[in-house]
Order: structure tokens, then C-alpha cells, then sequence
């Protein structure tokens, strides 16, 4: 390596990485940056990993003097260990684990920041790891197959959990919230807080919170949990009618949460709540709101690091986007008041409200390369932004700018954008320039960003693709990495500034700096005394001591914010929304008991102020009144008027004011039983209920006490799954007569239907509650019908054809019961019996010829004779008299005769199919099971052919001949 000692201020050591293929360095000096910002506050032995990673190998290498110097660690991991990431361990910065993407997944852990790794083989691919915020040697891991596991040896050994994390999930895409421990999460201890289920991907772990998210109704509703107690639905103002929620911080026992409301399209109203997260009031409204690359939505507001309460916000106002300033935590926020100066110290006519400077307050995801906006802990009241001055925020024309004072004042340091690095606790800030072409200068303050300095880095411009400062920001040591040229290799810079300070800081460097708003020192309830450096010594700080001193201030009516269900009006005072009952605070109250009863206002959360108005705002005590109860609802739990027959349903009684303790809660299902309860809070789990039977039911609830009653009603839809539908009518029909049609479920039980039917090419269906129409035609051919049934989420439908004639004729034709006993009345039988009856009358053409086998038992046929041109032809080919428009009851010699020839036909048919035993009769043992089925005509029903004599077996044709010979002879006799 070649050394290169700049004449001031500080070491800048180039590190030439001629072995990197830039087509790959870029993605794996994140692992090098990544594990540098998860580092966070390190002790001074910090020791550095760097991979450098090729196509089908890795070079890795370690320094413990911060990037001067690297030993090779391949020896020790491996030749051809190929890196894929890096976990450091954020209880234990010691504890290190890199994943490998070898011939199989395994895991190289190290226990003392890289000097020695160990080796251990995976039986899966690692996804994600999520580590313990407490116990160090904890580790829960996500698999690229989807299967969870734990470890409670630091990656050493691993439990699966589960085989498919989405075991929670339902048929429509729904999930459960399922909690258990780690070492044990078998089906068995698994418990669910959250009854019901949630939508997917909405569950957020943040602190002591828990929020969950259930669609219903086309509308959101979003539930929480604190320190994991049973969750409770997040109240808003009542018309705020939420699309979109995030939670933006939970910082010291408060939810701060952007709500994107229904008429709101690129802005987002805050929100902050109670230290339960349960009730909310607004904060800002109309706040700027944008998407990255991914689609992720952001939000431009920004906390404000190491001053608790406050935030910057963009406000869109008439269409022009405005910087605003809180210190409450919200309470109240005002305009940035614009510096008095510009960078050549002009004066900058600028007057509040007409014009104000306005901040980009977007945070960089990026390690190494900084946002619009940044502040630090360990800098409390140093912000650095780019920004504009005038009426509205611009994205040109941007400057940077500073305030050392926590906003109140601000001053411009340059005009183009720059990225600014906190050193030495904001003792050293160090600047470089946003630009495409290659730089070899950076700029240096000392005094919090009062005058800055100009040094080279480098003796070559260097295209800076990033800046990375140390870890802590303890030392005064930075890195700036980027390449001579698009072609040339990767560059790193160390660049250390140790050697411009001699000493350390002593307590005669600092001074005393008072936290303030515009000149009140009291903030969020207390006066803070910060020490700071002069700004003429030049010593080293070390480490950050915080605030020197905190005095809690008197409570002012500034402490407070109005509460839940109150509006702050034009007097400056808090009274109830119009859609707000304050009484209605007391409902979940039983007589004889206390509870807190609002004045309107409530403390600013994590607010310290004491005395003063503090007693007049709080909340009291208060002896719960007896009310009669009033706003009784009952719904089910999973907001649906729907259920299935012979499963559970649940109900929940709601009751939004009364006596919940000392009344008394009966519910009628509508299906003959009912239930009572003593009181309403027995049934905070849900009432249970099964129906046996389908149909809807007028569900009751009623809750009486000593002072009144009151009762609400649910009407419950109880269906059973549809399984089949057939649609029957007549297949025949004389045109202009009415004939009827009627949908056939399975099973005939349903429930709730709608009826859909479609005649012919007609575009425009005919709906009804009713499974039975009737219609007529009034033109001769082949017409269809479908039949569509909605029964819930299920659609089935049955097509059928209808012939429409003049005039036809028909015959009905019954059989004996022995064919209903030994045969399945099943649709498909039904056809086939009906295709062996048409094809015993081979004489007659197919097309004039219709049969049908009527549903139900005991079984029915009808015989079609259809229109033809020479129908005497084909009328005399079956009789020997003129056939004619019969009912069963009409009787003949030659309709005796017809009616034989189909039943023989129909006898060979079922023996041969079905082959189903029928007793006493024998026909020819070699045939076993085979045996002819029995059948007599409507006219003569007592004649049987069980008595026949035995004779060889014929098909259809041969036994239509022979009726047919038989029954000449009887003519001719």
C-alpha cells in the first residue's frame, strides 16, 4: 500500500483494491458499511472486517486499526467461503456471524470481532435473521424455502419451528396472530391474543406495542396492544375515516401515526396518542407524503435526534408545501424563521408567515451516503438540511443550511447540496460535495458549522460514491470510498484527524447552552442545560456526557393537549367534539365504582412538569352513575350476517353506555334456544351458538337493569355449501303455451338463494327468490334455458333444451318398482335409461323421437312423437292403427304392444349395465348375477314376466321384431 501524509490537517492512507471487479465491490462494501452502522457506539478497539468478494471466491480481510492496515482471514474461513451477509450481535458487538453461500449453506461465527472464526454446516439457506433485543445468543431465522427456526446458542444449533409460517393462514388469504416461546412452540402452547383473523402482512412489533389490522366492510379497522395485553380497537376522531395507517415512532409511550384519511391523496394526517395507543387526536394535518423506487410510502417528517418531542414536518397548504417546527411532541408547530443573512452576509429580507426557509427532511437508507436531513444524540441542538427560503419548498435552487440552537435560529453554509458527517460528537463536521464529477477537496468546521475550512483528500479527483464515519463517532476518523475513473478499480480513503488536537477536552473548554423555543426555556415540561464546546479551543471531546442539568418547570395549560373527543377552539379552549358524548366515558363503568372522568385536556406524554395547573387539567376520579342501558348492538365476530349450518357462530353484545356489571343480557338465536347472562362482561369472549337447521334467523339481544332496557336485532343467514343444481322441464313443449321450469338443489336445504335464468341468446337475465318459473315461446325450434344459483360465494348453473312444435304427441310410461329398488336414481342413469328406450324403436328416425325419464321416485318416462312431413309413414310402422295424443290411462292392443317392445329393450339394457340381482327370477345360471329386469304397462300393470318361459336372450332389435311379428299375427287372427 502507499502511504500519503497530507501537510494538514490530518493521515489520508489511499487503499488500493486492484483485486475488485467493480461489477461486484459496490454490493459487497455494503457488507464492510453495513456491519459499521449496525456497530452503533463501540469501544476504541473496534476491529474492522472487509470482504472482498470475486466472482467465485472471497478475500477476506480484518483491521483493527481502523482500515490502516488488514490481515488476511482466508486461512482461517475458508479459500473459496463466498460471503452472502453480516450480522453483528446488538447486545454483544463482540458476537459476529456471517452467512455462506458454499456447496451448503453454513455459518461462520466469530466471539471476538473476527479474529477467529467457526465453521458450522446448515440444512437449510438463510433468508433473515432477527436477533434478541436482550438475550444475546438468540436468533430467530427465516429460511429462502419459508420454514422458521430458532437458536438459543447463537446460531450454533438450530430448532425448526414450524414447517410453513403461514400455517396461521385461511383459505382467503387471511392470517392469525399466533404468539408462543421460541424454545417450545409446539401446536399445543400456541395462543392467539387476537381473536378472529387479521389481514396479512399487517402485523407491526414495535416496543411495548403490538398493531394488527382487520379489513371489514371494505374499511380498515386497526386493533393494539400494550405490553401485550388484549388488544383494543385504535380510536380516531369519528370522522376520520383512515385508508392508509403507519406507525412512525412509539419513542417514550406514545404512538405517533400517519392516517392517509379518505379524501387524501399525497398527504397524511398525524396522529398522536394516550400511553396505551389507544386513543388518538390530531397532531398536523396534511402533511407531504411521497413513494421511493420500491413503492414504499414516505412520510416527511423528522425526529429530531437528541431532543425528545421534537419534530419537522412538511405541511402542504394550498397547494405549497411548508416547514413546520414542534416541541411538544405536536402540541404546537411553527414556521422556520429564515436566516438574516445569505453565505456573502447580505441581509435576507424574509418575514414571517409570508416567508420562511423550508427543509427536504427524506433520511438516506443508504449507510454511507447522507439524506436531506441530519442530526445525532450525541449533537443535541446541531441540525444540518438542504433547503430554500421563500414561500414554499422547492426541489431546486437548494442550499444547505445549520442550526446549532435546535431550530430557533438557522444559518446557510453553502449553496449546493453537500453531505455532512458528525465526527467527534459534532465537535468536527466534514463536508463533501453532492456533484457527478470527480473532487479532491472536503470541508472542515469546528464550530459548529460558524466557518469551514478547505482540504485536500486526495492527490487524484475521486469520483465519491460514499462517506462512512467511525462507528460511535468517538475518534475523529472517516472514509470516503470511490474510483479514479468508471473503469478503474475500487478506492478506499481513511482519513484521520487525531493529529490536529493534542489533547482532550477539560471542563474550562465548555460552556453552558440553554435548550429553548423562541426564547421559553421550558420544553416538554422542563429546563434542560446542554454543554457545548467554544468554539475558539481545540481539544478533543471524547464521549458525550448529555445535559449538564434538568429542572422540572410549573405546569402550564402549554402541558396539554386536548384529549379524545375534545376540539381546542378560537378562546384556546378544550371542549367535547360535536360527535362526542362525554358521558359516554363511563360506560364500561359499574355503579358503586370510580373512574376517570376527562376535563378535556391531557398531559402532553413524557411531558415532566409539576404543580401548577397540572391538578386543574388531570383527569378526576369519579363514582360511576347508574345508567340505564343504551346502544345496544350485537354482530358476530367476524362481522359477517353469514354463517354455515352445523358450525359455530359467535356473537358479540356491545353496549356503548350503562351498568355492564349489574346488568342483566339474554339472547334469542331465532331457533328456538336462548341463553342469559348475569351480566355483560361475561361475554367479552364471544356468545357461541350452533344451527342445525339453514335458513335466516332473527337473532335478539336484550339488556335490562334497575333503570331501563334496551335490545338490538341481527338477522343471520344460515346456509349449507350447494352442492348440485338440475334444471327440469319438460323437453317438449306446444308453442305459446305456458310450461313450467324448476332449479333442483342439492341438497334441497340451502338457505339464502338467487336465481339467475337465461333464455336463449337473450343478454339480459331474469332474477328471483323463487327456484320455479313459467314462460312461453312463441316460435317453433330447439330453444335453451340455464339456470344460474347464487348460494354466498358459490355460483352453479344447469343448462337444458326445449323443442317448441305446434302440436306432438306423448305417451307416459311408468315400470315396476323393481327397477327403482335395484338402480341409482342419479341424473347419469337417467339419460342412459332414456337413450335404451329410443334405441328399442330403431324403426323410427332419431330425430322424431324423443324420451324422457322424469326425477324422482317412483320412476316416470314420457315418449315424444314429434312433427313430420309424412308422419302417417312413420305412425304405421309402429301400429297397425292410427297413433293419437294419449294419457297413461288410454289403453289398446297396439299400446300394450308398444309399451312391450320398450320394456324388453329396457330389460336387456339394465341386466347388462347394472347387472343388479332381481328375486325370483332365473334366467340361465351361466349368467350368475345377470338376471331380467320386470316391467308392465300402465294399461296392464298385474302382467308380469317373472312367469315367462325361458328363452335364449335377444337384443333390443331382435325383440322389437319379434313383438312386432307377434302382434301381426294377433292383428291378422
Amino acid at each position: 500500500m502507499d502511504f500519503l501524509r497530507a501537510l494538514s490537517p490530518g493521515t489520508f492512507v489511499p487503499i488500493n483494491l486492484s483485486l475488485w471487479r467493480p461489477a461486484l465491490n459496490l454490493i459487497l462494501l455494503q457488507l464492510l458499511f453495513c456491519y459499521m452502522s449496525k456497530v452503533g457506539k463501540q469501544p476504541n478497539n473496534l476491529h474492522l472486517i472487509l470482504p472482498l468478494c470475486l466472482l467465485n471466491s472471497s478475500e477476506i480481510n480484518r483491521s483493527t486499526d481502523y482500515g490502516t492496515t488488514y490481515e488476511k482471514l482466508n486461512d482461517k474461513v475458508g479459500l473459496k467461503t463466498i460471503l452472502s451477509y453480516l450480522y453483528v450481535c446488538p447486545t454483544n458487538k463482540r458476537k459476529v456471524i456471517s452467512s455462506s453461500l458454499d456447496t451448503s449453506s453454513s455459518l461462520l461465527i466469530s466471539s471476538d470481532e473476527g479474529a477467529t472464526y467457526q465453521k458450522y454446516r446448515l440444512n437449510f439457506y438463510i433468508h433473515s435473521m432477527l436477533f434478541h433485543p436482550k438475550q444475546e445468543d438468540w436468533i430467530l431465522a427465516y429460511s429462502q424455502d419459508q420454514k422458521l427456526y430458532s437458536s438459543v446458542e447463537f446460531g450454533r444449533r438450530w430448532l425448526l419451528l414450524q414447517e410453513n409460517p403461514c400455517y396461521c393462514c385461511s383459505v382467503i388469504a387471511d392470517a392469525q396472530y399466533v404468539t408462543c416461546r421460541m424454545q417450545n412452540c409446539s401446536e399445543a402452547v400456541r395462543s392467539k391474543p387476537f381473536p378472529g383473523y387479521i389481514d396479512t402482512d399487517s402485523l407491526i412489533v414495535q416496543d411495548d406495542y403490538v398493531f394488527v389490522q382487520l379489513t371489514s366492510g371494505g374499511r380498515p379497522h386497526y386493533y393494539v396492544s400494550y405490553r401485550r395485553n388484549a388488544f383494543a380497537q385504535m380510536k380516531l376522531p369519528k370522522y376520520a375515516l383512515p385508508k392508509d395507517m403507519h406507525v412512525i415512532s412509539t419513542d417514550e409511550n406514545q404512538v405517533f401515526a400517519a392516517v392517509q384519511e379518505w379524501n387524501q391523496n399525497d398527504t397524511y394526517n398525524l396522529y398522536i396518542s394516550d400511553t396505551r395507543g389507544i386513543y388518538f387526536t390530531l397532531a398536523l394535518e396534511n402533511v407531504k407524503s411521497s413513494r421511493d423506487l420500491e413503492g414504499n410510502v414516505m412520510i416527511d417528517l423528522y425526529e429530531v435526534a437528541g431532543i425528545k418531542g421534537m419534530f419537522l414536518a412538511n405541511k402542504k397548504i394550498d397547494n405549497q408545501v411548508k416547514t413546520f417546527i414542534t416541541y411538544n411532541k405536536g402540541r404546537d408547530w411553527h414556521l422556520l424563521q429564515a436566516p438574516d443573512m445569505d453565505l456573502r452576509g447580505n441581509p435576507v429580507h424574509c418575514l414571517l408567515p409570508y416567508c420562511s426557509l423550508h427543509l427536504h427532511l427524506k433520511v438516506s437508507e443508504n449507510p454511507y451516503t447522507s439524506g436531506n436531513i441530519a442530526s445525532r444524540d450525541t449533537a443535541p441542538g446541531i441540525i444540518v438540511a438542504s433547503g430554500n427560503i421563500g414561500t414554499e419548498l422547492l426541489d431546486n435552487d437548494i442550499s444547505m443550511f445549520i442550526s446549532s440552537d435546535a431550530g430557533n435560529t438557522w444559518r446557510q453554509i453553502f449553496e449546493e447540496e453537500h453531505s455532512v458527517l458528525y465526527l467527534d460528537q459534532g465537535g468536527v463536521l466534514v463536508a463533501i460535495k453532492h456533484t457527478s464529477l470527480p473532487i479532491r477537496h472536503l470541508w472542515l468546521s469546528f464550530d459548529e458549522g460558524r466557518s469551514w475550512s478547505k482540504y485536500s483528500f486526495t492527490s487524484i479527483p475521486l469520483f465519491v460514491d460514499g462517506v462512512l464515519g467511525e462507528p460511535g463517532e468517538e475518534t475523529l476518523i472517516m472514509t470516503v470510498f470511490g474510483h479514479f475513473s468508471h473503469r478503474s478499480e475500487w478506492q478506499l480513503v481513511k482519513v484521520d484527524y487525531k493529529s490536529i488536537f493534542d489533547r482532550r477536552c477539560a471542563e474550562d473548554d465548555y460552556r453552558p447552552w440553554q435548550l429553548h423555543s423562541q426564547g421559553e426555556a421550558c420544553i416538554m415540561g422542563a429546563k434542560r442545560v446542554y454543554k457545548k464546546r467554544k468554539s475558539e479551543k481545540k481539544c478533543m471531546q471524547g464521549r458525550y456526557a448529555g445535559a449538564m442539568a434538568s429542572e422540572p418547570c410549573v405546569c402550564t395549560e402549554a402541558d396539554f393537549d386536548c384529549d379524545y373527543g375534545f376540539e381546542r377552539h378560537s378562546n384556546g379552549r378544550c371542549l367535547p367534539a360535536f360527535w362526542f358524548n362525554p358521558s359516554s366515558l363511563s360506560k364500561d363503568c359499574s355503579f358503586g365504582q370510580s373512574y376517570l372522568n376527562s376535563t378535556g385536556y391531557r398531559k402532553v406524554v413524557s411531558n415532566n412538569c409539576t404543580d401548577g395547573v397540572r391538578e386543574k387539567y388531570t383527569a378526576k376520579p369519579q363514582q360511576c352513575p347508574g345508567k340505564a342501558p343504551r346502544g345496544l348492538r350485537v354482530v358476530t365476530s367476524d362481522g359477517t350476517l353469514t354463517a354455515e349450518q352445523g358450525h359455530n357462530v359467535t356473537f358479540m353484545v356491545q353496549l356503548e353506555e350503562g351498568d355492564i356489571q349489574r346488568s342483566i343480557i339474554r339472547v334469542d338465536f331465532g331457533d328456538g334456544s336462548a341463553v342469559s347472562y348475569a351480566n355483560l362482561s361475561s361475554t367479552e369472549e364471544g356468545i357461541k351458538h350452533v344451527y342445525q337447521n339453514v335458513g335466516i334467523f332473527r337473532v335478539t339481544a336484550q339488556v335490562e337493569n334497575s333503570l331501563g332496557t334496551d335490545s338490538a336485532v341481527l338477522y343471520l343467514h344460515v346456509n349449507c355449501p350447494l352442492e348440485h343444481v338440475h334444471l327440469s322441464l319438460p323437453f317438449v313443449t306446444t308453442k305459446n303455451k305456458e310450461v313450467n321450469a324448476t332449479a333442483v338443489l342439492w341438497p334441497g336445504q340451502v338457505g339464502t338463494l338467487t336465481y339467475i335464468w337465461w333464455f336463449g341468446n337473450n343478454t339480459e337475465p331474469l332474477i328471483t327468490l323463487e327456484g320455479s318459473i313459467t314462460f312461453a315461446f312463441s316460435a317453433e325450434g330447439m330453444n335453451t334455458i340455464t339456470v344460474q344459483v347464487s348460494a354466498g360465494n358459490t355460483i352453479l348453473q344447469d343448462t337444458k333444451t326445449i323443442a317448441v312444435y305446434e302440436q306432438f304427441h306423448s305417451l307416459r310410461l311408468s315400470f315396476s318398482p323393481n327397477l327403482d329398488e335395484y338402480n341409482p336414481d342419479i341424473p347419469e342413469w337417467r339419460r342412459d335409461i332414456s337413450r335404451v328406450i329410443k334405441t328399442a324403436l330403431v324403426e323410427v328416425s332419431w330425430e322424431h323421437i324423443l324420451v324422457a325419464v322424469l326425477p324422482g321416485l317412483p320412476t316416470y318416462a314420457e315418449l315424444f312423437i314429434l312433427p313430420h312431413k309424412d308422419c302417417s309413414k312413420i305412425v304405421l310402422n309402429f301400429f297397425t292403427a292410427p297413433l293419437t295424443d294419449v294419457t297413461p290411462s288410454h289403453s289398446g292392443s297396439a299400446m300394450l304392444m308398444l309399451l312391450s317392445v320398450v320394456f324388453v329393450g329396457l330389460a336387456v339394457f339394465v341386466i347388462y349395465k347394472f347387472k343388479r340381482k332381481i328375486p325370483g327370477i332365473n334366467v340361465y345360471a351361466q349368467m350368475q348375477n345377470e338376471k331380467d329386469q320386470e316391467m308392465v304397462s300402465p294399461g296392464s300393470q298385474s302382467e308380469s314376466m317373472a312367469n315367462a318361459p325361458h328363452r335364449e336372450l335377444m337384443i333390443p332389435e331382435q325383440l322389437l321384431h319379434s313383438f312386432l311379428m307377434s302382434d301381426d299375427k294377433n292383428g291378422s287372427s
